[in-house]
């Protein structure tokens, strides 16, 4: 929905400098107790992870920087977005070419109506503007003289751009305005609704902030599950054999992930991390001995997919740590540790492997066991409940007569 010139905003106010949302943060992992830094959490400039070891392929390497994307000026242009083929619908430039060069810095547009009248308080240049069916038929009831008035002082704001909507032929009066000012006017043939879902889908995916990771994505029972873990531990070999199942792969080794307000695969009120592959290696995964595969070409178009939210981590670590000794891990299930990326805090489960452990089974029933807390039920919250239950009436009892 669009928000009103003085009503909720995402962008700073007036006098504070705008968002940078396109400026990446590095990924962190979050749990209850304290954890050495991961090396997911260090990223080079190029947006690789530091450390050749985290990167087993020097093709994949390659092709992942090769897709980077170059560092840009944050936001996007006027121009682009009405360039841009995934927008929905036909812009028209109807005056102020010469504007086209300003950058939307906020995915939220605005109808601020209010500012025909000459109230421009919460009005941010930064943000899109609608006029619809109802401002225009307002300007339309003005005078000339105070038409002329009420545009020059709206596009006076130098907002940096105005979308017309319904297939409207704009007013001499906010042409020239817009010409004076260098004022981007764009018309849409469409409703103002429809044309605002629009851009807010398109600005919410240009205007995300993005990060690179090193990992496995892969889509499980409609969960998006992201597999990390040290080069070589058989991260790839897991989402081959979860491929095998009738599980869906989104990305090999290198995941580009990008923050949505909204979206979770469970919950789609909740903000969301969302992943996909690099351009260049899309359908592709890594398998040693093997090289480089295309499961598309392999397993047919349900074998893979474009994009996924990311609701589960899953970390793959050595049973034995490097001094022979097992590892200590969580026996009952009940520690709940997250693993942030972008600033959303993503449920995250530690998998020991050694051979002969079946783990794209194990890494199956986590996705089967997180759908089933995200619907109430905690299994092991559920078992320690009984467990003390039991343990209470035998104490109360003194004879072990509690709950049978």
């Amino acid at each position: 929905m669009a928000t009103g010139g003085n009503g909720d905003s995402d962008a700073p106010g007036p006098g504070s400098n705008p968002p940078d949302s396109s400026s990446p943060k590095a990924a962190e992992p979050v749990s209850a107790s304290p954890v050495s830094a991961s090396p997911l959490d260090s990223r080079s400039a190029d947006g690789r992870v530091d450390g050749d070891a985290e990167w087993p392929s020097e093709t994949l390497a390659a092709a992942a920087a090769a897709s980077a994307p170059s560092d840009a000026p944050r936001g996007v242009s006027v121009e682009r977005l009405c360039a841009d083929p995934a927008l929905g619908f036909p812009v028209k430039i109807l005056a102020g070419a010469a504007g086209l060069s300003r950058r939307i810095l906020n995915a939220r547009v605005q109808k601020s109506g209010l500012a025909l009248v000459g109230h421009f308080h919460g009005l941010e240049s930064w943000r899109l503007q609608i006029l619809g069916a109802t401002e225009t038929s307002f300007l339309s009831s003005l005078t000339p003289a105070e038409r002329a008035k009420a545009c020059r002082g709206f596009a006076g704001l130098r907002p940096c751009g105005v979308v017309l909507t319904r297939g409207v032929r704009p007013s001499p009066e906010l042409v020239e305005a817009c010409e004076a000012s260098e004022t981007p006017l764009l018309g849409s043939p469409l409703k103002s609704s429809t044309t605002i879902n629009l851009l807010h889908a398109l600005l919410d995916d240009r205007l995300a902030q993005r990060t690179r990771l090193h990992g496995v994505l892969v889509s499980i029972y409609g969960l998006g599950v992201l597999i990390v873990g040290r080069s070589g531990i058989g991260k790839s070999e897991c989402a081959l054999d979860l491929v095998m199942r009738g599980h869906r792969l989104v990305a090999d080794d290198v995941v580009d992930c990008s923050v949505r307000p909204y979206g979770s695969s469970i919950d789609p009120a909740r903000r969301a991390v969302v992943g996909e592959p690099a351009e260049l290696l899309e359908h592709h995964i890594e398998i040693r001995g093997l090289g480089i595969l295309n499961l598309k070409d392999l397993f047919g178009v349900t074998s893979v997919t474009a994009r996924m939210p990311i609701d589960l981590v899953v970390r793959m670590s050595d049973a034995i740590d490097a001094a022979g000794q097992p590892v200590e891990y969580d026996r009952l299930g009940l520690e709940e540790r997250h693993h942030r990326i972008l600033g959303v805090d993503i449920p995250e489960v530690t998998i020991p492997v050694k051979p002969g452990r079946d783990v794209g089974g194990i890494v199956q029933i986590a996705a089967r066991n997180e759908l089933l807390k995200r619907a109430g039920h905690h299994g092991a919250r559920d078992f320690q409940e009984r467990l003390e239950r039991r343990l209470l009436g035998k104490v109360v009892g003194g004879d072990g007569g509690g709950e049978p």
